[in-house]
């Protein structure tokens, strides 16, 4: 899909969530892997922040950024499995208004193409919150790199046609 190179890149404000038992700012290769990704890409790292895989730990960590005007959307990465521990996607359940259906399918259908039928595994998520976009990732690398890469380096591009999440942004508290 094409990048319009006549419009003028709007830089977007994005906080990322490491969501881990055992993760330290040390050894958080997810969450770095999605910091290099958004800051190449032009975007501002708005807060970077790990939490232990509490449902309501991660509730309020994103409700601290909903709440906050200057970040625009969030990323997690890791707590979305089928364990008994992963509750990352009923942390998003609590405070999303919408939810963005497609996002958790079209991420399984290109992890699919990688890892084959272990992709049912992934709980991938999305959903607004008073403006804010939320997006749920797996704790993999390979499962940062591919949701950035092949879904949010393009949707967080206002520059991405025929159409992407950036130019909604001003509408998404409509009512």
């Amino acid at each position: 899909m094409p990048i319009d190179e006549t419009r003028r890149f709007l830089p977007v404000s994005i906080a990322i969530l490491t969501v881990s038992d055992t993760r330290t700012e040390a050894d958080d290769r997810s969450g770095d892997t999605l910091v290099e990704r958004l800051q190449q890409a032009g975007h501002v790292l708005a807060d970077r922040v790990i939490v232990k895989d509490e449902a309501a730990l991660i509730e309020t960590q994103f409700r601290a950024w909903i709440d906050n005007p200057e970040i625009d959307c969030v990323i997690s990465t890791g707590g979305t499995g089928v364990t008994g521990r992963d509750v990352t996607p009923e942390a998003l359940d609590r405070v999303c208004e919408k939810k963005i259906q497609g996002f958790g399918e079209l991420f399984r259908w290109i992890s699919y193409q990688k890892i084959g039928s272990s992709t049912i595994q992934s709980r991938a998520d999305a959903g607004v919150a008073k403006g804010t976009y939320l997006f749920v990732l797996p704790g993999s690398t390979g499962a940062c790199r591919d949701g950035w890469d092949e879904i949010l380096a393009n949707q967080l591009d206002n520059r991405f046609r025929p159409c992407n999440f950036v130019e909604l942004m001003p509408r998404l508290q409509e009512r």
